[in-house]
């Protein structure tokens, strides 16, 4: 979810960022626009064709209208407050509660651990289908899941170096990829087998009225937006970012928005949304079965899961790294045990990373063997709802911290005031499904685990000037 890219440490007067300012206005986009197609839009949208039928679509744009008014929301927070520690630092700024400082650093992290997830369950039944496994068993999928996830911590141990370029070589698989699914979808229209009535019809399985399925479908839809926030720990390494950054994150947002939209009514042209509720493998997504259909015999159709595992293996590595480094941050501020801010010869915060990759390992195998839901559905879920509760605080911190002034951005007041109210909506369970309601309890537990932590860390060690003293620099990297 954030990128942290090791630089080697320079001089710097107090005060000044000593990260290198690398990213320019290419760069920034690219990073947005990757981070929020990233697993999203492969683990929904078969989701919400289930729920609202043809007008899959509009719970996309009704999710980036959230997200729009929570970025506003953000992007006067970071030009007012350039460091890195994004939510974290906002609320401590606000709020001045070291408890709920650390409640939000500890729910971004657990959103890193069950989005990575997330995209582990993608790519596990993504590449058994690329490798010619129609149907594999849940132990195979379990296990490939895991063995990912393991990868992935490996990875994490050497560090990784330069990781912003990189992501822009995976954005453009990602989008590529998205394209392929876009082409299929205007070839299929443009020969006549479509019928584009279907994008109007609405059609709710649970005979839900409008209002409601298309509140349960943003819910789902949302998952696919947040990535947008991400990008305010990167300001740090960002040229000119008060005057950048307002326009490349709202132009972020748009690009994914307009590829939603368009990957969505591609979906529905090429398979009748009454086929889509069911599709042939629910834990790849239901875009593989829009090229298998659309584009049957071409090359693509050999090629498009491989395209896919690269797309979600870029969302989790990225997600991982966050998760361990805010984990690394939290335990030199004090607020976690010492024992995860310990780092190897490499300088990776190995404990840390062991510690997330724990965590991710035990939800996989929870969800794929302790529930019926799939890693996909509950866990994308999980993120959304942890990523909403986040942003409702985010928006009620930006209209408390209008008593300070600087910044170059300031949003207007009705747009944090209506983000936090409709964040807040959509974390309720009106907006979500029955099978869904393991989203609270997984969340909840990995919040215990947290607070238990933060608890123990509280009764053994209690640091002079208090919890969060250096906030700012909750997410350094340890190897700069």
């Amino acid at each position: 979810m954030t990128d942290l890219a090791e630089h080697p440490s320079t001089p710097a007067s107090p005060g000044a960022s000593e990260l290198r300012r690398v990213m320019g206005p290419g760069l920034l986009l690219l990073f947005i626009v990757g981070d929020i197609l990233g697993s999203g839009i492969y683990a929904v949208t078969g989701r919400l064709a289930g729920q609202v039928g043809g007008i899959a679509w509009l719970p996309f744009i009704v999710a980036f209208v959230v997200a729009t008014l929570t970025a506003y929301s953000y992007l006067e927070l970071v030009t007012k407050y350039p460091q890195a520690a994004g939510a974290a630092l906002y609320a401590h700024k606000a709020f001045g509660i070291h408890f709920i400082t650390f409640l939000v650093a500890f729910t971004v992290v657990c959103s890193g651990i069950t989005s990575a997830s997330t995209a582990s369950g993608l790519l596990s039944s993504n590449l058994l289908l690329g490798l010619g496994v129609d149907a594999p068993g849940t132990g195979v999928t379990l296990a490939v899941a895991l063995a990912f996830m393991v990868v992935l911590a490996l990875i994490n141990l050497r560090g990784v170096g330069e990781s912003v370029r990189f992501n822009v070589v995976l954005t453009l698989v990602e989008m590529t990829a998205l394209a392929i699914v876009i082409g299929i979808g205007v070839y299929v229209i443009g020969r006549g087998d479509s019928d584009l009535h279907r994008i109007t019809v609405f059609d709710s399985p649970e005979d839900k009225g409008l209002f409601m399925a298309v509140t349960v479908a943003t819910a789902i839809a949302f998952f696919s937006m947040v990535g947008f926030e991400d990008s305010v720990n990167m300001v740090e390494e960002t040229k000119d970012p008060e005057r950048i950054f307002p326009k490349m994150m709202l132009t972020g947002l748009g690009i994914a928005a307009i590829i939603y939209v368009l990957v969505a009514v591609s979906v529905i042209a090429v398979i009748p949304a009454g086929d889509i509720a069911d599709p042939s493998n629910p834990e790849a997504g239901i875009l593989i079965d829009v090229v298998k259909l659309g584009a049957p015999g071409l090359p693509v159709d050999d090629i498009f899961p491989f395209m896919t595992v690269f797309a979600v293996a870029n969302t989790a590595l990225i997600n991982m790294l966050m998760a361990s480094r805010l984990i690394y941050g939290m335990s030199k501020q004090g607020v976690l045990p010492a024992a995860l801010g310990r780092v190897s010869r490499r300088r990776s915060p190995y404990v840390a990373i062991a510690f997330t990759t724990l965590l991710a390992l035990g939800l996989i195998t929870y969800v794929r063997l302790g529930s019926e839901s799939t890693i996909v559905g509950a866990l994308s879920g999980t993120t959304a709802l942890l990523l909403l509760a986040v942003f409702t605080v985010v928006n009620v911190a930006c209209l408390i911290l209008r008593r300070e002034s600087g910044g170059s951005f300031r949003a207007p007041t009705w747009m944090p005031v209506l983000g936090a109210v409709l964040c807040a909506y959509l974390l309720g369970p009106w907006a979500r499904l029955e099978e869904d309601m393991i989203q609270y309890k997984i969340a909840a537990g990995l919040l215990a685990i947290g607070i238990v932590l933060w608890g123990l860390t509280r009764l053994v060690h209690k640091p002079e000037g208090g919890h969060f003293a250096d906030i700012e620099h909750l997410e350094d990297d340890p190897a700069d």
